[in-house]
């Protein structure tokens, strides 16, 4: 959702979060507790962002092991890092479009 959105907008993700975090903190018309809110859901969309970066790392490691002929025992632990950073990425974007509909 993330992604598109930012495609529409022809940015990057990261430029697309920054924006979004830069309108959140120019938005003088809600309260402080709804922008602290949205605050902390963009702050946990970045923290994702970085995950999921250092999980691909991982994958590419372990892909490069596995096109080698190397055993990966840590492939299982690489795959659960990715998903959980998926995951944490959507709950965070879940909540800010729940928040933006309300």
């Amino acid at each position: 959702m993330i992604k598109s959105a930012a495609a529409q907008c022809r940015l990057s993700v990261a430029g697309f979060l920054a924006r979004a975090a830069l309108a959140a903190a120019r938005d003088l018309d809600r309260t402080s507790a709804e922008i602290a809110d949205e605050r902390e859901v963009i702050t946990a969309l970045f923290e994702s962002r970085r995950r999921l970066g250092w999980a691909g790392s991982n994958l590419n490691q372990v892909s490069k092991a596995l096109n080698s002929g190397a055993d990966v025992p840590q492939l299982d632990a690489a795959l659960a890092a990715v998903q959980r950073a998926a995951e944490t990425v959507h709950e965070a974007a879940s909540l800010l479009i729940a928040q933006r509909a309300s």
